[in-house]
């Protein structure tokens, strides 16, 4: 068995090694908001595609600055199943727009379970994933004031499209789940940017872990979450920690995100400078009744820097279904 890992392993890295090398474009693709939190974690993790009990479908809309004309919004649709006893496929559709930058695109991907339960209803399952997606990013230059003339504004909608590559691995055993993937494998600039302002590498590398915890009808999840962005070298962490209640007609759940960047921006403040850490404080409730999943996020942006005094706003509305397993015998929310 330990023989078999090691042989996909290599295969598995093998394989993104060539599709890298082939693929001509990559970019930074869906923005990285908190939708894991918020019952979605196949949308950050590619290994999870296919890893639960029941087939899933999950929409997002998340608006920020209500009252800001242009404000970011971002929409996302996915769904992810199991196909025969080891092999998960799904799919990505996302929306994304920032004033007079947007992006359109989509992901498909593949993941591969290795089970090393002694039982069906025992969790001992390790994961690879992978997505290719399509990117289409825009810029609008059609409204900018023709008499502020720049020799690199056209004054024209541009857009240019490229392939981006996410992989990643995931083990569950349990009530413990733990996660790595690498964001934007692939090195490219858009088309549509000059290349003395944006790095060709777009590499971010995310890891999250959780363990359940409780006794029925409560259960309780602490979870943390660590980016790196290569090119730049910054660095961020989530703690989170959700509540779950059992009642006959299914789940309620809440819970608290803190986000925190690690490397400060300077300002001035009065007349002298001051260094502050980006953060985020993120609540979130919902609701896993039947099938269905409704879910409702707020991050809050704390500090002196700030665009804005009004947060950010996201629903997620979701579907469980088909599969026909059973589940198993844990407290892992995120399968089961």
């Amino acid at each position: 068995m330990i023989h078999n890992v090691f042989r996909f392993c290599k295969s598995f890295i093998l394989l993104s090694l060539i599709v890298g090398c082939h693929l001509s474009k990559a970019q930074e693709g869906i923005p990285f908001y908190t939708d894991y939190f918020a019952d979605n974690l196949y949308v950050l993790h590619p290994s999870m595609a296919g890893a639960a009990v029941k087939n899933q479908i999950r929409l997002t809309a998340r608006q920020q600055w209500f009252d800001q004309q242009e404000a970011p919004n971002l929409q996302t649709l996915s769904i992810n199943g199991r196909l025969g006893r080891s092999s998960g496929l799904g799919l990505i559709a996302f929306n994304d727009k920032n004033g007079y930058h947007s992006q359109v695109g989509a992901y498909v991907t593949y993941a591969h379970h290795l089970m090393f339960s002694r039982t069906p209803v025992d969790l001992n399952q390790l994961s690879f994933g992978m997505n290719v997606g399509w990117v289409e990013s825009r810029l609008d230059e059609r409204s900018f004031n023709p008499n502020d003339f720049d020799p690199i504004i056209s004054r024209i909608l541009q857009s240019s499209s490229y392939l981006n590559v996410d992989i990643g691995a995931s083990y569950n055993f349990l009530n413990l789940s733990l996660h790595l993937t690498v964001k934007n494998l692939l090195f490219s600039n858009r088309g549509i940017y000059s290349d003395a302002y944006e790095s060709n590498n777009q590499r971010r590398y995310v890891f999250t872990g959780a363990y359940t915890f409780g006794n029925s009808p409560w259960n309780f999840e602490p979870s943390a979450l660590f980016l790196w962005i290569e090119r730049t070298g910054e660095k961020a962490f989530d703690l989170n920690f959700k509540t779950y209640r059992e009642f006959n007609f299914g789940t309620l759940w809440a819970g608290l995100s803190y986000r925190r960047f690690l490397e400060g921006s300077e300002f001035v403040d009065g007349q002298q400078v001051a260094t502050e850490n980006l953060q985020y404080v993120t609540p979130v409730v919902g609701v896993n009744y039947q099938n269905f999943v409704f879910a409702y996020t707020y991050s809050y942006q704390t500090g002196n820097i700030r665009f804005s005094s009004g947060g950010f706003h996201q629903l997620t509305l979701g579907y469980d279904f088909g599969s026909g397993n059973e589940p198993y015998n844990c407290d892992c929310p995120a399968i089961n």
